[in-house]
């Protein structure tokens, strides 16, 4: 595949939680109370650096607060079919809840290279750079120090669109070169949030930034989105080892649990005898995109529930599905004291190919001095009629 560093547009947001139960859909009413008008749960100092919670509002009513720790989407608040406003991303109702080892990195900015990187290693122009070990014997999203803990610096540009900057300094985590980022989450009116991602270097690196949500249209906290509509526009994906890392074959989607070019329900075929689903205790893994112009939407889920459909716009190569499976529903940290139990929500993260440093096969995400890495997802919500069951 051809190497793409293509422009991007920020995600635009959709506003902090103003906890009203008239604006709450059916399963949330009475009971989401993250923020309740008051963001110090979400304010600190961190490493000297201040930590605050900023809101994006439109003119549809939909809005979205973000923290600059990790770039958190906390709360994303859009109207249902009855145009009640429903809160539709899992989160938690502190910072101090956002920073606990293992939290599964809601709503965060996924940097310097988002998934997994096998035995935490690449070789690079004859250097091979050895990076933390965060997910058995594999690197996660950028490892223990990626960019979802840390304080980016920001600037709210207009109650539409905010701006994060972030300096990876040369060696972080392990990884070459002195990364300079910048995010710009914006808002807009026709309820789309869209996310613009740059980045340059000062030494050959490898780059792969991603925002990682956790997705229930039919409302953050309720117990499934096995009966949520999915399509994918994706004719193959990467088939992956046991430890979830890809083998480097790309593998048709065409007779298999795989295949969402026609709308299913998720849960259809999630416990069919698969090795690859049983790899990933359900679906965890990246597809091939047929086409990613962030013009024509390259997935689209809907909630039967709430009417909800969301439409996924990118410049990537690639898309993970990631159907919950790691939830636990053990603890009841979640806003509103809530239990997020297994396959309560959904992640469409867009990026290039896990592993690719590893697999010449797959698109570069190599960035050198003077080149920009650009790219663009925007996640836009609309609403739909009451659907018929679709198994």
């Amino acid at each position: 595949m051809k190497k793409m560093f293509l422009k991007a547009w920020p995600v635009a947001s959709i506003c902090l939680a103003i906890a009203f139960s008239g604006c709450q859909s059916k399963n949330n009413q009475d009971e989401y109370h993250a923020l309740k008008g008051d963001s110090s749960a979400y304010e600190s100092t961190i490493d000297g650096k201040a930590v605050k919670l900023y809101t994006l509002k439109n003119k549809q009513g939909s809005s979205v607060s973000i923290s600059n720790y990790g770039g958190r989407i906390v709360s994303l608040l859009v109207p249902n079919r009855d145009n009640k406003l429903t809160d539709v991303v899992l989160g938690y109702d502190s910072l101090a809840a956002y920073r606990k080892k293992g939290e599964p990195f809601f709503g965060a900015l996924i940097g310097r290279y988002g998934n997994r990187i096998g035995k935490g290693k690449f070789t690079l122009d004859g250097k091979t750079y050895n990076l933390q070990l965060n997910d058995g014997v594999n690197t996660l999203h950028g490892g223990s120090d990626g960019f979802f803990g840390k304080v980016w610096e920001a600037k709210q540009i207009d109650g539409h669109k905010l701006e994060l900057n972030y300096v990876s300094m040369d060696g972080e985590a392990g990884y070459p070169g002195k990364l300079v980022v910048k995010v710009v989450y914006s808002l807009r009116d026709d309820n789309a949030l869209q996310m613009d991602y740059t980045a340059t270097t000062d030494k050959t690196t490898v780059v792969n930034l991603t925002n990682h949500a956790y997705f229930n249209l039919s409302g953050e906290g309720n117990k499934t989105i096995l009966d949520h509509q999915l399509m994918i526009d994706a004719n193959a994906y990467t088939l992956v080892d046991s430890t979830l890392i890809p083998t480097g074959k790309i593998q048709s989607v065409a007779g298999t649990a795989f295949d969402f070019n026609q709308v299913k329900a998720i849960g259809k075929s999630i416990n069919e005898k698969d090795e690859q689903l049983k790899f990933g205790k359900g679906y965890d893994h990246n597809f091939v995109l047929n086409q990613h112009d962030a013009i024509t939407p390259v997935a689209t889920v809907t909630s039967p529930i709430t009417g909800i459909t969301l439409e996924v716009y990118t410049t990537e190569p690639g898309l993970q599905f990631y159907s919950g499976n790691f939830l636990t529903g053990v603890d009841h940290d979640g806003k509103g004291g809530k239990a997020y139990p297994h396959r309560s929500a959904f992640c469409l993260e867009t990026q290039h190919f896990p592993d690719a440093p590893n697999h010449p096969n797959f698109a570069s995400t190599v960035l050198k001095p003077g080149e920009s890495y650009k790219t663009t997802t925007t996640y836009k919500f609309v609403t739909a009629p009451r659907l018929k069951k679709i198994d």
